[in-house]
């Protein structure tokens, strides 16, 4: 196995400063690792340092790809006979929300997928939900203006916001059903090779119930607690650009080791 970073902007030769460390701890656990431009692979220009030996499995670990473009990932490497370990379906299935929703809705806040072609207010007149916490299909509004609206009218401003934002809305519109979550209790863990693993200790059992219900083998689980003491889940991310969190990068590179890189 090796590990596909984004190179420096200014300094092509060297690792993007955001996942250095990891990196770092990469290689000093003997884990191949190259780098690529990801400018230029946006505007249409794959070349990784050093060349992608063939025969390999890859992880990418970089900024957030439309499924699209992970796509085209996917088939540059197979060009030089080099295989991602998550194929362009299994990133979408996890990337974007209604691709997990489906598998994991009793544990998930109620959620309604509103596509471009759809009338998002005439969906909102069947819900009369209190509140709603308002993303596309891959984020959530993090300027302070936030994410929960109260009223219909408070939904479709965080929308144009989340437009204005991120460039465009990314697949369509999710209304997610906001529920009582505790503060600061959100963490983050990671499936790897259909097993469950946690930043210390083991995972709560709510995680080895999503790990085995999604075809995937790399995504990251994020879970908090509701105020009467319930676990619940938050969010799917494909792992390959999923932030570590509270993860230590020694610890999280020792998990890909394990689960990807030893002989199998």
């Amino acid at each position: 196995m090796l590990l596909l970073y984004p190179s420096n902007p200014i300094r092509p030769y060297a690792v993007d400063d955001t996942w250095r460390d990891e990196h770092d701890a990469a290689c000093a656990l003997g884990i191949p690792c190259a780098r690529f431009s990801f400018e230029r692979f946006v505007d249409g220009t794959f070349a990784p340092r050093p060349a992608l030996p063939a025969g390999e499995r890859a992880l990418y670990r970089g900024w957030m790809l439309a499924p699209e473009h992970y796509a085209r990932l996917v088939d540059e490497v197979s060009a030089v006979d080099v295989t991602m370990v998550t194929d362009a379906d299994a990133y979408r299935r996890c990337h974007h929300l209604p691709g997990w929703y489906a598998q994991c809705a009793e544990l998930t806040p109620e959620t309604v997928v509103v596509t471009p072609d759809e009338d998002l207010d005439a969906r909102l007149a069947t819900l009369r939900w209190p509140a709603y916490f308002v993303k596309d299909f891959v984020k959530s509004l993090t300027t302070a203006r936030g994410s929960i609206a109260s009223s219909p009218d408070e939904v479709s401003a965080v929308v144009a916001e989340l437009a204005r934002v991120r460039g465009a809305i990314e697949g369509g519109v999710c209304l997610r059903r906001v529920e009582p979550f505790v503060p600061g209790s959100e963490q983050r863990y990671f499936v790897a090779a259909g097993r469950a693993w946690a930043a210390e200790g083991d995972a709560p059992a709510l995680v080895h119930a999503i790990a085995a219900r999604i075809e995937s083998p790399f995504f990251s689980v994020d879970v908090a607690r509701t105020r009467d003491g319930a676990l619940r889940l938050v969010e799917l991310g494909d792992g390959q650009v999923s932030d570590r969190k509270e993860w230590p990068a020694e610890r999280f590179v020792a998990m890909l080791h394990q689960a990807f890189g030893e002989a199998r």
